[in-house]
């Protein structure tokens, strides 16, 4: 049976940022210091990248949900809560 999603810190992490997007060097900002840019950048290129995102001046920008999201899948919370 699935339950309704109830709002968590990563939808409250989107609800409060202003843009639709998100440049790579605010994703520190945008995740209040856990995860900067430069890791997401690691991460994509190792294949382990957010779903949602363009270029854009040639800066990488992420979609806001699918950013949260992709945090929310790699939190320790969402690990606990899956075992």
């Amino acid at each position: 049976m699935n339950t309704p999603h109830q709002p968590d810190i990563f939808d409250r992490m989107a609800d409060k940022w202003p843009s639709t997007v998100v440049a790579s060097p605010l994703v520190k900002q945008f995740s209040g210091g856990a995860i900067s840019g430069k890791t997401l950048a690691n991460m994509s290129s190792a294949g382990q990248s957010v779903p949602l995102s363009v270029k854009i001046g040639g800066k990488r920008c992420y979609e806001v949900a699918s950013l949260a999201a992709w945090l929310r899948t790699r939190s320790e919370q969402a690990k606990e809560i899956a075992s």
